[in-house]
């Protein structure tokens, strides 16, 4: 195959009428469920996934929930209630903040901050986890950063020791398990199934939680690229906030994004060289069309399939004698 820039296009209309039908198929006919919960958080994959489920069933069949707590971005939840509104759907919105509050999720998290940065002085403060974002460069695990932001706009910046970063995760993981719980009231009362919303990256990766957001009856496009789940929100005709928002953890007290955190690269860069990957093209080829060196190519595929290896575990059922 002739590989291009062009090599992670899809034929929108297809792919979409392919993942409609396994929805229908998956929860009408192999779940006898009446209908899809989704949580929508204003973000492009929970909004691709909602628009599926709107055509698979009607929108008086899907139930748009929306689950911000304190920390979560001011603008998820209203353009989360404009995509409902959009759709047709119902929607409900549940905070969770209290929840959060009374697992110890802050305080936790808190803690395990304050010994890394005795100073930090939340709420004033606001924190953020990140990856080096020098991967083209420099070979290295990934070994994560807290960035503490003051009122005044200055920052710091400290490797995270492993004790801590656990303690850390382990808080912060309450959040999307909390989430997920709520999904599944949602979708139990009224005999719905609770659609999952990763996409490749996410899944393939282990950028998500276990029996949090990974925790869901059906994952619809999880074999798509995130860069292709923007290529059907295009086609579904989403509304341009949501296709032109970045996509961000919505997890931290400071907004970090998904490259920032997790994937240190930008999605266009990174799908094309993991495709490339997949696909055993030559690295002279990748080069001539990415404009790497093939060192640079190596350490992302090493990246890719570092953390594939590493969160294995995400992705197994539980595992019996």
């Amino acid at each position: 195959m002739k590989f291009s820039k062009d090599a992670l296009n899809i034929d929108a209309q297809k792919v979409a009428r392919e993942i409609t039908d396994f929805i229908k198929q998956t929860v009408s006919a192999s779940f006898k469920r009446y209908g899809a919960v989704v949580g929508i958080s204003g973000g492009i994959d929970s909004s691709v996934v909602a628009a599926l489920c709107v055509r698979a069933f009607g929108p008086e069949k899907v139930l748009g929930v929306i689950i911000p707590e304190k920390e979560s971005s001011p603008e998820s939840q209203p353009i989360a209630e404009r995509l409902a509104s959009r759709l047709g759907i119902e929607h409900t919105v549940e905070n969770i903040t209290g929840g959060l509050e009374a697992f110890g999720t802050y305080r936790r998290r808190d803690e395990a901050i304050k010994r890394v940065f005795p100073a930090y002085d939340p709420p004033d403060d606001k924190v953020k986890i990140v990856l080096p974002s020098d991967i083209l460069e420099r070979d290295g695990l990934n070994v994560f950063s807290a960035t503490v932001i003051r009122p005044d706009g200055t920052s710091e910046t400290r490797r995270l020791p492993i004790r801590e970063y656990f303690e850390i995760v382990a808080a912060s993981n309450t959040k999307q398990r909390t989430r997920m719980m709520t999904l599944y009231y949602h979708g139990e009362d009224r005999n719905y199934a609770v659609v999952g919303t990763a996409n490749k990256n996410e899944h393939a990766q282990g950028f998500f939680v276990k029996y949090g957001d990974g925790g869901v009856d059906l994952q619809p496009i999880a074999h798509l690229f995130k860069t292709q789940i923007f290529q059907l929100g295009a086609y579904l005709d989403l509304p341009g906030e949501i296709q032109e928002r970045t996509p961000t953890t919505d997890t931290y007290s400071a907004e970090v994004t998904q490259t920032e955190f997790f994937f240190r690269l930008p999605f266009g860069e990174l799908d094309l060289l993991w495709f490339a990957m997949e696909k055993e093209i030559p690295l002279s080829e990748v080069g001539e069309v990415t404009g790497l060196r093939e060192d640079q190519i190596q350490r992302v595929y090493r990246d890719i399939q570092r953390k594939m290896k590493t969160t294995e575990y995400l992705r197994c059922k539980a595992i019996q004698i």
